[in-house]
């Protein structure tokens, strides 16, 4: 899998680079120094706000976890996926260490400490809740692109991505609401060649996850709510990129930003292999302005905005992140050692006469 992900990175970047040679750095530089300080620092502002109505939306689903927590550590998730050589998986690994972290920066006496359980569940949940809501913000886009031009060459192909995307959602929270029972039965099916203690480590630990998912899942409206939400966090994000092509001279509407936006989100979505989209997003861009008018290396000074702007964003989160982590270790080597139990003394026998 590193091999696999390493040589998708070289591609993507072989890729980045060959299109900026082909329409010339020269009018990339322009666009991107076009849009100024005042332009710039606005899609921050942006994003910023998209981030926090992402937080709202995990925190609508796990009302357990206090906001803060809840939008730091998806701050971590995302910087980690868009500014570390990894891709979503690895950053959905170091989101939930940061679930379990975050609680020494929360508000005095609202954090608490989360186990690695709790961590995985929660933002296994919140990925659901926000593909769900990326479900219909797709859709949307696919209406307002067939709106601009009927016989465009995306929507079918995206069509067919957004049914194989929904039925890969629909398993997923199958699994969730029948993950503990499937892991207690492969272990008891696999009980006979391993050891006892761990085999009741494994049938304890499923019935822990499955007590969490159930208690999350057993509120549906929480749920909805959550991927609402979310579909309003995928909303302001075509709206970030409607604010910059503003600051870039170009003229698009709302609904060509959202079908730009949502198009691209959906092939992003298939290359999630591809650490931080190398490629796949300055060509998306590209190909989907173009269908709107607005030239290549206007699209493509966005794309390279864009992760700018998560550079902006996720260096501060990830810095953060480590500051998290040594102030839980020094926590940890602070802690007073338990102290041990004196040996019960014998009881004196009686003087003898």
């Amino acid at each position: 899998m590193r091999k696999l992900t390493i040589l998708l990175a070289l591609l993507g970047l072989a890729l980045l680079t060959g299109c900026t040679a082909w329409f010339g750095a020269g009018s990339v530089m322009k666009a991107i120094v076009s849009i100024g300080v005042v332009g710039f620092m606005a899609t921050v502002v942006a994003q910023l706000a998209v981030d926090a109505i992402l937080g709202l939306a995990w925190h609508a689903a796990c009302r357990d976890i206090p906001f803060v927590q809840l939008v730091v550590s998806r701050m971590i998730r995302d910087a980690a996926a868009s500014c570390l050589p990894f891709s979503q998986l690895g950053g959905m690994v170091l989101g939930i260490r940061a679930t379990c972290s975050s609680d020494l920066f929360a508000p005095r006496g609202k954090g608490r400490p989360v186990n690695g359980s709790e961590a995985a569940c929660a933002n296994l949940v919140d990925i659901t809740t926000e593909v769900m809501g990326q479900i219909l913000f797709i859709l949307t886009a696919v209406l307002c692109l067939v709106a601009h031009q009927q016989s465009s060459p995306f929507a079918r192909p995206v069509i067919i991505g957004l049914v194989l995307l929904t039925m890969g959602i629909a398993g997923f929270i199958y699994t969730q609401r029948r993950g503990g029972d499937l892991l207690k039965r492969a272990g008891r099916m696999l009980g006979h060649n391993m050891a006892a203690q761990w085999q009741d480590a494994m049938l304890s630990s499923a019935d822990s996850i499955q007590e969490r998912f159930d208690a999350i899942w057993s509120h549906p409206r929480r749920i909805v709510e959550g991927a609402l939400l979310h579909y309003v966090g995928w909303l302001g994000s075509a709206a970030t990129i409607w604010v910059a092509y503003y600051f870039l001279g170009a003229h698009l509407s709302f609904g060509g930003a959202v079908a730009i936006e949502g198009v691209a989100c959906g092939i992003m979505s298939v290359s999630f292999l591809v650490p931080a989209g190398l490629g796949v997003q300055e060509a998306a861009y590209i190909t989907l302005g173009s269908a709107f008018g607005i030239a290549p290396s206007i699209s493509l000074g966005l794309s390279l905005l864009r992760r700018g702007r998560e550079l902006v964003i996720g260096i501060p989160m990830l810095l953060l992140w480590q500051a998290m982590e040594m102030r839980a270790l020094r926590h940890k080597k602070a802690a007073p050692a338990q102290p041990e139990e004196a040996p019960a003394r014998k009881p004196a026998s009686p003087p003898q006469d």
